[in-house]
């Protein structure tokens, strides 16, 4: 509202219902905000953080220290908070690990940034100061980064990135099914990580878990009387249903004697017989269709002694395509034994309850698939989650070619060369480069506590032995400082610079808001309510118990 010259009328701009914080109070809820969502993943990070259960409004229960799995399944619902979701979740999808330290640093620089505007620095000057730390961070990690991608760093780099995430116990085994997937699908230098799927099954042990040069699809043949396996396969993809089309228009058909109805079932099927006999003559023993099959169709597919799937998923019929040379044929007319696939092996096998087909053995598969053993459901897809970061991490090493030492080491490295910056730039932006080079030692810091050891004590130690090494970081197994390159514990170095940078971006646009305007229509508690509830707990997130 305003006052109109010297009328002393009102003028309404926004609507009476509408909610309002404005320059300090909303900078102030904000990083709140951020410091509290960071401080609910912090006890995750590391080989020994511990775990989260998240029980959502079904009471379903997934146990996880998977930092963006936490942030999903909360309920959150603080406008700020959900920009740090989006750090993770960007985190997530451009490297695969990492993402709790993405948070941690995210809130860290708003813890620091905080003390600046108390010192009355001006929130762009802390936002410029924060950009020109985060590029020189950028040079710095380009300059300790370590050039390799040969098979030795591939499986450490997997092991680094499953410890302390539940496989600990099959970390090597699984570390040698992650590379040798992701070499099986590389093409050319790059890896869709599509191409390995992942499937999740209970009972027996992690360590039971194997690869598949090929396929396995979650679905068993459609009949009984099928052949339950096929030697020297040749595969034929449909998308095409095999089943008689129903007409697109409302149309009625007069039948006035007997003899046309059975004539009518005889012409539809003759169709399906003709649709098989096409299927017959390509060659193709092995038939998978993205749409339906008719029952008729099934029988004389049976018959025939071919071991037919239908509604397989669009996924997985792509992921047939690479593993066996198949074309996708949309046309049953079009279908010629050229586009057929080869696999030297399908079948169908029982694996705890779940009846699945193989189709393996095939000739250079650029599709694999991975079987995951837990002993029950939580504990398998916990494995799934520490797989899926463990292939993201071992596809940015063999993309990038360039690993960085683990325990904290880069951080350390890199806050220390941000000091040393830091002194060459005059003006307030010091202090914002100093904060950005404190907030960072948050990560080692992190890992100490979270290993029950004195984390002034870790740091300490970590900055005298850096001043001879850049690649010393925290041993939280042993509880000393050790040369983390010579220990093999090592990360891609795509992990530190997306944390890093997306990090930076988020804590600058935050620190950027100075005004907070919520509509009741929204859906979201006001500004109001808000500062009233003081933030406690997680932000809008999971009810009491």
């Amino acid at each position: 509202m305003a006052q109109l010259g010297g009328q002393g009328q009102q003028l309404i701009i926004l609507p009476e219902d509408t909610s309002r914080l404005l320059g300090r109070d909303a900078q102030r809820m904000n990083i709140m905000a951020g410091k509290v969502l960071a401080e609910t993943v912090r006890t995750t990070l590391g080989p020994k953080g511990m775990d989260k259960m998240l029980v959502d409004g079904l009471g379903d229960i997934v146990v996880t220290n998977d930092g963006v799995t936490i942030l999903k399944e909360m309920d959150i619902q603080h406008p700020a908070a959900k920009m740090l979701v989006e750090v993770a979740k960007t985190q997530e999808d451009e490297v695969g690990d990492g993402t709790t330290t993405a948070v941690i640093i995210a809130g860290e620089l708003l813890k620091k940034a905080e003390a600046l505007l108390e010192q009355d620095i001006h929130p762009t000057v802390i936002v410029m100061g924060y950009r020109n730390a985060a590029a020189k961070a950028q040079e710095i990690l380009n300059n300790i980064a370590i050039d390799a991608a040969d098979r030795e760093t591939l499986k450490q780099v997997a092991m680094t990135a499953m410890t302390g995430k539940g496989t600990e116990t099959a970390r090597e085994p699984l570390a040698e099914l992650i590379v040798s997937a992701v070499k099986q699908v590389e093409e050319d230098g790059e890896i869709n990580k599509d191409s390995i799927h992942i499937q999740r099954i209970q009972g027996a042990t992690v360590a039971e878990s194997e690869i598949v040069n090929g396929v396995v699809l979650d679905k068993g043949r459609l009949d009984p009387s099928m052949p339950k396996e096929v030697q020297d396969a040749k595969i034929a993809l449909l998308k095409y249903p095999v089943e008689v089309k129903d007409l697109e228009t409302d149309a009625k058909i007069n039948l006035t004697d007997p003899s046309q109805m059975q004539a009518f079932i005889e012409q539809e099927e003759q169709m399906i017989r003709d649709m098989v006999d096409k299927i017959i003559a390509s060659g193709a023993n092995v038939l998978f269709c993205q749409k339906g099959i008719d029952d008729l169709a099934q029988h004389y597919l049976a018959k025939a002694g071919i071991l037919a799937a239908k509604r397989v998923r669009k996924s997985d019929i792509e992921r047939l395509e690479k593993a066996t040379g198949a074309k996708v044929v949309t046309n049953i007319d079009d279908l010629t034994p050229e586009d057929l696939g080869e696999a030297g092996r399908v079948h169908e096998k029982k694996i705890f309850d779940e009846l699945m087909i193989f189709i393996e053995d095939c000739k250079d598969p650029k599709a694999v698939s991975l079987i995951l053993r837990g002993s029950t459901k939580h504990v398998a897809e916990e494995v799934e989650r520490a797989v899926e970061d463990a292939l993201g991490v071992v596809s940015a090493t063999v993309e990038d070619g360039q690993v960085v030492a683990g325990g904290g080491a880069p951080e350390i490295a890199i806050s220390k060369g941000l000091k040393d910056y830091a002194d060459t730039v005059s003006g307030r932006e010091q202090l914002a480069i100093s904060a950005f080079a404190e907030a960072l030692e948050v990560v080692p810091k992190t890992l100490a506590e979270n290993a029950g050891l004195d984390s002034i004590d870790a740091l300490v130690d970590l900055r005298s032995a850096h001043e001879k090494s850049p690649y010393m970081g925290l041993n939280v197994f042993k509880g000393d400082v050790t040369d983390m390159k010579a220990a093999n514990v090592i990360e891609p170095k795509r992990v530190k610079k997306q944390a890093i940078q997306s990090a930076a971006e988020a804590a600058e646009m935050i620190l950027r808001i100075d005004d907070m305007i919520a509509s009741s229509k929204s859906g979201q508690p006001s500004p109001e309510e808000m500062a009233a509830a003081g933030m406690g707990g997680m932000p809008g997130g999971m009810p009491p118990m």
